[in-house]
């Protein structure tokens, strides 16, 4: 950690287990700062949490109206109609399936695990959209490894430390996530730049308030993560998980 400036530090040195904090009035503040921090990202979410939960609905909708239509013009082939059934089958399937996805980011399992890269993969496409309208270019580096970390100490984080980000970036920007893998633990590294090609972006007024960097010092310090600061720049470091849960029946 030599080759960054101490600006600002929260969690455990090194890739140490999260210690239970102690029923204490500090322990019990960083605790309710952690869950201020965790509604702030969820609100901040919410917008792209409804998108994905109703997408797979509005075409099943879509797809019923098209067979009502059908329906009442005449009497379809069997086999034209059994297609039909079909779709309508998989794409409920599909919601369901979406539908579980976006209610594990508002109650998460404790002890689940995602391997790194499918963990920020899924933390990026949430932002996705928004980052396109404001104007943000992500670039992502990281490595195809199996290394596992805690789903819900990433999600947090790195969403976290990605609003942050571009909250205080003030217009679009270039946003870089790079991740390693080193010795116990990966290290996800989140940066921004001003864009360099005169874009301008639309205007942008969140619906609810701007995260900050005491938000992302709370998550930290309840999920046992180191986390360092610079200007314009965020570094996390999130030890190895291990898989600990019981096995879990997939959705039908």
């Amino acid at each position: 950690m030599a080759a960054f400036a101490d600006t600002g530090i929260a969690g455990a040195r090194g890739p140490a287990a999260p210690t239970p904090l102690a029923a204490t009035p500090g322990a019990r503040r960083s605790r309710a700062g952690a869950e201020a921090a965790r509604y702030g990202v969820l609100r901040r979410l919410g917008p792209a949490l409804k998108h994905d939960m109703v997408v797979n609905l509005q075409a099943i909708a879509m797809m019923a109206e098209v067979l009502n239509a059908r329906l009442e013009r005449s009497t379809p082939a069997p086999q034209e109609f059994a297609s039909s059934i079909a779709k309508l089958n998989r794409l409920a399937r599909e919601a369901v399936a979406n539908c579980l996805k976006v209610a594990a980011w508002i109650e998460p399992g404790e002890d689940e695990i995602v391997r790194l890269p499918e963990g920020v993969d899924e933390c990026l496409a949430l932002l996705a959209s928004n980052f396109n309208f404001r104007g943000f270019l992500v670039q992502r580096e990281v490595p195809d490894t199996a290394f596992q970390v805690s789903r819900v100490a990433l999600r947090n984080l790195l969403i976290a430390s990605l609003i942050t980000l571009t909250d205080a970036a003030g217009g679009p920007c270039v946003v870089s996530v790079r991740a390693e893998v080193l010795p116990g633990f990966a290290q996800i590294t989140v940066r921004t730049a001003p864009r360099d090609d005169g874009f301008e972006g639309l205007p942008f007024e969140p619906a609810y308030r701007q995260l900050d960097w005491s938000d992302v010092q709370a998550l930290a310090q309840v999920e046992g993560a180191e986390l360092l600061r610079e200007s314009g720049q965020i570094l996390l470091r999130l030890p190895r998980s291990f898989p600990g849960a019981p096995l879990k029946i997939a959705p039908v």
